[in-house]
Order: structure tokens, then sequence, then C-alpha cells
């Protein structure tokens, strides 16, 4: 007796996310850990260094008092309240879930918390428009540097390490000496906030600033005004560099821009995923993937060769900042609820340990499976047993009835349809569909006539499902009128195809219509060449004649 053969099953295209190399890659960030900041998160910034610990900068966090107790003195005596309040950055390691430090030397809330290139040093703006400076390993300011007269969202150090940058709400942006803890340089060229900015690693003296007066100015520390502006029609939420300093994106708005700086700020492309403002941006390690956070709650992945988006997250509300750990393990995301989402991925491993490989076993290599084929050697493989399943082995004993219950279970009948139709068809080739769908009680008649009346307008299911409708209707036509769930359930199936017939034949109205249209243009396009043959001939009758 020869071996049975399974059913086949037509794969069908599926609609959904497209499954490739970048979804399997990102999909690798498991397991979210949810950290509760007091305000909404405005910054983070990993530590370019081992063990690459990240600072948080939010709001305000009240210490030693409620948060019911507080907004009972918000509102009723603003300034008792605020001399209550301790303005805190925070430094996390990377899979800690509570502050490992933290710096509460603040008057007013701080902004912007930025690592230097070692890692020592941490940079913020505040409030009242002083930049404060710490070691890391310390907690009181090693410098404070005022100045600035309204509060200051951008603090950031030049690649020298020597100098720091900043840009505040006055419209102004500065440039300051560590050392001496003096103003080296000021800019007033914006005429609204100045957000956001960056700093050149290949150029030590060359940095870059983004306003809400919809520009992007790029600066020179050497000169006395701008170098570069860039119009980016929105205001600008945030801007960074490509390492290789040829490149600069920019976000506000709804879109994300690249310039080519060396052309002197071409654009390059514009792309427009987001739905709501784009907040924040960031490359990986590598510079090959860039990420874009928005208010739209979602996180974009781009490929930085096609600008074409490979990926998303999705987050619960929206997101004001965004970082990358330098080995690219870690994700997290600030959210104006002042939660922080921390997503980590397994980092490889690379342990001498872990390269060593096992020696196999003498036993191994009498079974012959540590051999390597050659180019001359005749490869048999092993015959693959196939597991059938549960209808395929009613088929095989032609249990025809059985087999049809058990692709009408729901796991099957709504998740994977096709299966159901192909078990139909293959009975219908069989001959034995009709028997099948015969002698059932009221409640698997409706389960029938439900999966028929739901999917016989698919187009890759209506051949085989109108055949079983019809054989449904000439078995149970006689009991018609006896059933009302039965009844209804042929009512629906009625219903289902008479509209199909109805969009049918409004599509070949359609059709016709525009046959008809293509008729009349291809006939005017042949009249007006006869007639511009005609002309040419006359004018060339008339030429010769006059000649």
């Amino acid at each position: 007796m020869a071996a049975y053969k399974p059913v086949v099953v037509q794969a069908c295209p599926k609609l959904g996310e497209k499954i490739t190399q970048d979804t399997l890659y990102w999909r690798g960030y498991k397991t979210p850990v949810q950290i509760k900041e007091f305000g909404a998160v405005n910054k983070i910034d990993f530590s370019p260094v081992p063990p690459y610990n990240y600072a948080v900068t939010a709001s305000s966090r009240v210490s030693g008092l409620s948060e019911a107790f507080m907004l009972f003195f918000s509102w009723h005596d603003t300034r008792r309240c605020n001399s209550l309040l301790f303005w805190q950055i925070h430094i996390y390691g990377r899979y800690s879930q509570e502050p490992i430090k933290t710096f509460s030397r603040f008057r007013d809330a701080a902004y912007c918390a930025t690592y230097r290139d070692d890692g020592r040093l941490l940079a913020a703006g505040s409030e009242g428009g002083s930049i404060s400076l710490f070691d890391v390993s310390g907690k009181a300011p090693l410098r404070q540097f005022e100045g600035q007269t309204k509060p200051v969202h951008l603090v950031g150090f030049l690649s020298d390490k020597y100098r720091i940058f900043s840009g505040g709400d006055d419209y102004s942006s500065k440039l300051w000496d560590i050392p001496s803890a003096t103003e080296i340089i000021s800019y007033s060229e914006h005429t609204d906030y100045v957000r956001c900015g960056c700093a050149s690693k290949v150029n030590a003296d060359v940095f870059i600033t983004g306003s809400y007066d919809h520009t992007v100015k790029l600066f020179d520390a050497r000169t006395k005004s701008s170098v570069m502006t860039i119009e980016h029609g929105h205001p600008v939420e945030s801007v960074l560099l490509f390492p290789s300093g040829g490149l600069l994106v920019s976000a506000g708005g709804r879109y994300v821009k690249v310039w080519d700086v060396l052309k002197g700020g071409q654009l390059l492309v514009s792309l427009k995923n987001h739905h709501k403002t784009v907040t924040c941006l960031c490359l990986n390690s590598s510079g090959q993937r860039l990420l874009s956070g928005s208010l739209d709650r979602h996180v974009k992945i781009y490929s930085t060769t096609s600008y074409k988006v490979v990926h998303s997250f999705n987050y619960a509300t929206s997101i004001l900042s965004l970082a990358l750990s330098p080995e690219d393990e870690t994700i997290v995301v600030g959210m104006t609820n002042g939660v922080l989402n921390v997503k980590h991925r397994k980092p490889e491993e690379k342990n001498e340990n872990s390269q060593k490989k096992r020696q196999p076993a003498y036993r191994t290599y009498v079974k012959g499976r540590s051999y390597m084929p050659k180019q001359e050697d005749f490869c048999v493989s092993k015959p693959v047993k196939r597991v059938l399943r549960k209808y395929d082995k009613l088929l095989r004993s032609f249990q025809s009835s059985k087999a049809l219950d058990a692709v009408l279970e729901p796991p099957i009948m709504l998740h994977t349809p096709e299966v159901t139709v192909a078990v139909m068809q293959e009975l219908h080739r069989r001959g034995t569909l009709r028997s099948a769908l015969a002698g059932r009680d009221e409640k698997q008649v409706n389960l029938l006539l439900t999966f028929v009346a739901r999917r016989v307008i698919e187009p890759r299911f209506t051949p085989v499902l109108v055949i079983v409708a019809d054989m449904i209707t000439d078995i149970y036509q006689p009991v018609v009128g006896q059933s009302a769930i039965v009844d209804k359930q042929f009512l629906k199936l009625q219903q289902a195809i008479g509209k199909e017939i109805d969009y049918q034949e409004e599509l070949l109205e359609v059709l016709g219509m525009m046959d008809t249209l293509f008729a009349t243009f291809t006939k005017k396009r042949d009249t007006c060449l006869e007639e511009s043959k005609s002309n040419g001939v006359t004018e060339i009758i008339e030429t010769n004649r006059n000649y």
C-alpha cells in the first residue's frame, strides 16, 4: 500500500509586519523594566566608558514628603512648596532599578545632564540659567557657570574636553572654558529658544545648535558668527552629527531630515514617518541605524543607507527622550508620565571559554558525525519521519466526517482557515464531501454556516466554499424553518452572497465605463495622428509647388 500523502495546504500571503533580520534583531530586546521618576524625563545620556551607567534628568523630586502633601502645598502656597523641592539628577547602572548616585545641589529644575567623552565629568543646565559641572565620583559641583539669564536646556562638551557649549531660552549660545569657569564667546543669532545641540567629534571647534526659530546653526569657536544656517521648517527638537561629521540629522515637527554638511547644508532626505512631533534622535554604535522618538508613542528605526523604517517600538505614552548604550545592549526611553522604559538585549558571549569547542568523544568519530563530506563523496540523506496532524490521520483512515470536525475546531477555523478549506477540497476530490456534511446536529450546522458565510467572499476560498454552500443548502433545505439559529445563518449566507454579487456587478459597470473611456481616448489619439499626418503631407505639397 502506497504511503499516505498529507493534505497540501496552500500558502497564502499574510498581512502584517514582514519578518527581516532587523525585525529579529530588535525583537531581541526582552522584558522592559519600568522605573518611575517624579516628572517628565527630558534627557537620558549614557556614559561612554564601562560600565555604561546613564544619567537621567527629570522634573522635581520631593524628598521626605508625599506627593499628595506637595500638591496641597502647591495649591495653597506656591512659595512654601518651592522651598521644599529638591532638584536632582539620577545615575542608574545598566541593570539597576534604583539610582546608584544622585546629584541634588540644584536651586532650580535641572536639565540636560551630559557626560564628557571620558565619562569623568557631568554637566547640567538649570531653570535659573546656571550651568553646573560635577565630578562623577563626587557630589558637590566643581564649577558653576553663570551668564545666561533664562533656563538652559542645552549643555555639551566640545571634543577637546576643556570647553563647554550651552544654549538657553534667552536665545543665546555660549562657549565656556572649564579650567577658569569663564565665558569665551557668546552668539545671539537665534530668535527663539535654543533647545538642542551637539558637538563635532572630528573638529574640536565646531558645535551645532537647534532652535524653535526653525533653524539649525553651525558654529566655529574661532569665528564670531555662525558659519552655516539650515532651515528645518519646524521648531527643532533634536539634532545629531554622524561620527564622520559629514551628515547632520535634525528633528522637529513630524519630520526627520538629513543634511549634507560638506555640501553647504544640502537636504538629502526628508522622513515623515511619525504623525506627531519628533522629540529625540540617536544612532547605534555602528552608525548604520538611526532611531527617532515621538509624541505619537513610537520609536522608529531607520536604515542609514536607504532611510527606510526597518522596525518600530510602541510605548504607553508620549516619548521625550531616548538613548542607546554604546554597545547597543540597552535601550532607555523617557516618557511624559515620568516612566523610564529600559530594554536589555542579551550580550554576545566573548569569553575565551565559550570560544573553545568541546572535543567530541570517541564514539562520535565512530558514528561519523564529525566527518565533513568531500566533493567526491556520495551523501545519502536520512529519511525524515513525518508527523501527521489529527485531520491527516483521520483522512488516512477514511473517517471523512471526523476529519471535517477536526478542522472546524475554533483554533484552526479562526486562525488558519486555509487548513479548513484545504480539507474540504480534499474531501470533494475524494467524493466524500457530501457525506461528511450530512447528518449533523443544529450546533454543527450553525458552525459550518458561520464559517462559510464569513469566508465565502474571500477570493482564495470562493471556488471551494461555493460548492460547500450549495451542498449544505441542498442537504438541509427540508429542515429550514425548524431551527431559528440555522435559519439565521442561512439568511447571513444569503446576504453575504448577495452583497458580493452587487459588488461584482458594480465592478463590471466600472470596468465597462473604463473600457469606454479608453476606447474614446484611443479614437481621439488616432484621429489626431491622422490629422497631423495629413497636415504634414499638405505642407510638403505646398512647399514643392512653391519650389
